[in-house]
């Protein structure tokens, strides 16, 4: 027999979801809009700004499609890590994290990373403005209430 009984777990959980989702599409609407200012700013970018095209292809869709994943990771761990705590030094930590992260990780695949120095400084400025929207936006939704911020017993 199913108990049909609400379990608080469950609000907890839609709670973080909904956290989530919000971290998500911030980030990848962020990142959309960084890809239309690289495109618009730099029509023929010079050879050491080629990560940061735009492609026209389904690459551009997995790249939201990760921007979404991170946002919506970021989302959830935000919503745990900061409670229903004020500490802004907490709140920048998180968000500093992950955009170090996300902003680092591209250099560390990358064959020789002294030639091009100044894009990989854009690449992770750019991933720390990401977080920073989403955490923004996140903090924003909490203050309004659609989505509660996590309470430790």
């Amino acid at each position: 027999m199913v108990n049909s009984s609400f379990d608080p777990t469950d609000a907890e959980r839609l709670e973080s979801l909904k956290a989530a989702i919000l971290g998500g599409l911030s980030l990848a609407l962020t990142y959309c809009a960084i890809a239309l200012l690289h495109s618009l700013l730099l029509p023929t970018p010079p050879p050491a700004f080629s990560l940061l095209d735009v492609p026209a292809n389904i690459t551009l869709l997995i790249k939201v499609a990760i921007a979404f994943l991170s946002g919506f990771l970021f989302g959830v761990t935000y919503r745990y890590a900061i409670r229903d705590d004020q500490n802004p030094q907490l709140k920048a930590g998180v968000v500093l994290a992950f955009g170090l992260v996300r902003g680092l990780a591209v250099i560390e695949g990358q064959p020789d990373i002294t030639d091009t120095f100044w894009v990989w400084g854009i690449l992770v400025i750019e991933s720390l403005i990401e977080f920073a929207i989403a955490g923004f936006t996140l903090d924003w939704a909490i203050q309004r209430l659609w989505v509660k911020p996590f309470t430790s017993n």
